[in-house]
């Protein structure tokens, strides 16, 4: 008896490992055909139009290279710029809305952040120390004055950063739907930060055999449309999708996002080693968002007399689309109390 139940047992792991065997040669298989078809057959340099219908500038960085930007001065008042997201197919488009709704009414100012749209992609270390100088530089270099800056999400860390560093280039900052506020489990990107691991798994995600490959997986047009939809309340845009899909097949295109999606470029502990110790008159405006929460803003907005909020109803983290209006009105009723 105990012979024959060996014998069971013997041709059950040799089941499952023919098995696994079976699994691994068809994900091998798999791999190695994307591999040859992303390198063969999708186009890495697509038509890029610009962003915003504006005149578009660009200024050499110190430290980041050729710098894009859109650009319209014929209003007059206080400056506003206006920096994108950081996410697989990120640019200046993300901020058309506010742009278009302030250009000929005050001079507006919209980024392209090294790595995306039209700026400099080249490989190095993108870092929230990086970007967050870049911004400064603009401010410094370009704008010249006491500027209203708004950041999306992730970049808010990056312009509340510079805003610590160069408080003067600041007349207010306004944070739409930023991270850094939750308290709840983390994105695995924030969770890579928090472990320390992050600078392996970009190790891994950059490899040059499938770097390219793999962030043609994430920017394929439905993936695009999956995560913007996490960002509406009702359909997502067709040209946001549209600018998305073209910027993100760009030559240098993924070496940035792979930072990112690696955790890279997230600061641990953003409230207390950056918003806390902001001085500027600060804003964040927020509802409810499909990657982040805002868990800790309301104690923030409480405990610091210099910050506000503002909740624009329903919105999934890009309220200048889907409530554009309201967000304007947000912004301006924040700016006329200052």
């Amino acid at each position: 008896m105990k012979k024959r139940v060996n014998s069971h047992r013997h041709w059950f792991v040799l089941a499952i490992l023919r098995h696994a065997n079976s699994v691994m040669r068809s994900i091998l298989l798999l791999a190695t055909g994307w591999i040859a078809y992303s390198n063969l057959y999708i186009k890495h340099k697509v038509n890029l139009p610009e962003a915003i219908p504006a005149s578009r500038k660009e200024f050499e960085s110190q430290t980041a290279g050729k710098v894009s930007y859109y650009v319209d001065l014929q209003g007059k008042g206080k400056p506003l710029v206006l920096i994108h997201s950081i996410n697989a197919a990120a640019s200046a488009y993300e901020m058309r809305p506010l742009f278009m709704a302030y250009q000929g009414k005050r001079p507006v100012y919209a980024l392209d952040l090294p790595g995306f749209g039209f700026s400099d992609r080249s490989s190095r270390e993108y870092s929230p120390t990086f970007y967050a100088s870049v911004i400064a530089e603009f401010l410094e270099t370009q704008v010249k004055n006491a500027a209203d800056v708004a950041a999306l999400s992730l970049s808010c860390e990056f312009t509340a950063q510079a805003a610590l560093t160069r408080p003067a280039n600041f007349h207010s900052l306004v944070l739409i739907s930023p991270s850094g506020f939750s308290k709840r489990s983390p994105s695995s990107s924030q969770k890579a930060k928090r472990s320390g691991f992050g600078r392996r798994i970009y190790e891994l995600l950059s490899a040059p055999l499938w770097a390219r490959p793999l962030f043609d997986l994430i920017v394929t047009r439905p993936s695009i449309r999956y995560f913007l939809s996490r960002s509406f309340i009702g359909p997502v845009p067709t040209d946001l999708v549209d600018y998305a899909e073209a910027t993100a097949h760009q030559p240098g295109a993924e070496i940035a996002p792979l930072y990112f999606l690696s955790g890279q470029l997230f600061t641990r502990d953003a409230l207390t080693s950056i918003y806390d110790q902001v001085e500027v008159p600060a804003l964040v405006i927020y509802d409810r968002d499909g990657f982040v929460t805002f868990d800790l803003a309301p104690d923030l907005v409480a405990n610091k007399e210099n910050w506000h909020a503002a909740r624009i109803v329903p919105s999934l983290g890009l309220p200048q689309f889907e409530k554009l209006d309201e967000t304007v009105a947000a912004l301006t009723d924040f700016w006329n109390k200052l």
